[in-house]
């Protein structure tokens, strides 16, 4: 589907798009809006990330809506796509889901000590692709 020169990804490609990245950004609000890059895997799904105490974790302890997108693009042809996925952030505590996230090889790039995962529970994912007009 196209709309004023935009494709209209579905599910299905926004889903193989989603596994093709390893670097997105969280959209949070946590008095006040904040969008932070993450190193992210899928599991079940799901998007999830290691993080430091800060706004992420804060979002995942209160359940909250956040919104998490991915993209690429090639200036030079214009031409590009990305993927948003809204969903509610919660902390996984559970040993054995840990376990499995362990498994990803989901590292974070940060010096910092990021020893805790955040899933994103997808409520709405949709994307977009542009390309050059003919």
């Amino acid at each position: 589907m196209s709309s004023y020169g935009t494709e209209i990804l579905d599910q299905a490609q926004c889903d193989a798009l989603l596994g093709t990245q390893r670097v997105g950004r969280v959209g949070v609000f946590s008095g006040r809006p904040a969008v932070l890059p993450v190193i992210y895997a899928l599991l079940d799904g799901d998007v999830v990330f290691r993080t430091a105490p800060g706004e992420k974790l804060i979002a995942a302890g209160l359940n909250r809506d956040v919104v998490f997108e991915i993209d690429a693009f090639d200036v030079t042809q214009c031409s590009g796509w990305s993927v948003n996925v809204l969903g509610t952030a919660e902390e996984i505590l559970d040993a054995n889901e840990l376990a499995r996230v362990n498994a990803l090889d989901l590292q974070a790039w940060a010096g910092e000590f990021r020893d805790r995962v955040i899933r994103i529970r997808a409520q709405a994912v949709s994307g977009r692709r542009v390309q050059p007009a003919a």
